[in-house]
């Protein structure tokens, strides 16, 4: 079982950046689909980004497209999300989670569905003060 650890989370103005990190320790992340989650008090859990196993195919929610990329570098077993312009309403704790499903091409798992995801990191606070 892949075991994640997420870090780069802080305090950033509204406007600044922060780059996130998903590190993977017992088996490689380089073989997994990841996606990234947020979840903000009171809120539920919700779909930020996608990288496919091999990093060609990357998605991103609506409201933070143009603004976050995910990227992968299988070397460092590493997935990262990179996160400019950010905005108060991105404060959140952020997951990063890996899927067996979509990694093996399971029908009808979704990228953005959190459920199909079986691997998540314990999170890291993401506030961006206004």
């Amino acid at each position: 079982q892949v075991q994640l650890v997420e870090s780069g989370g802080g305090l950033v103005q509204d406007g600044g950046s922060l780059r996130l990190a998903c590190t993977a320790s017992g088996r490689t992340i380089g073989s997994k689909a990841t996606g990234w989650f947020r979840q903000a008090p009171g809120k539920e859990r919700e779909y930020v980004a996608f990288i496919s196993r091999t990093g060609d195919r990357t998605y991103y929610t609506d409201s933070v497209k143009g603004r976050f990329t995910i990227s992968r570098d299988s070397a460092k077993n590493t997935v990262y999300l990179q996160m400019n312009s950010l905005k108060p309403e991105d404060t959140a704790v952020y997951y990063c989670a890996t899927s067996d499903k979509i990694s093996y091409g399971w029908a009808g798992a979704s990228y953005a569905n959190a459920l199909d995801y079986n691997a998540w990191g314990r999170g890291t606070q993401v506030t961006v003060s206004s």
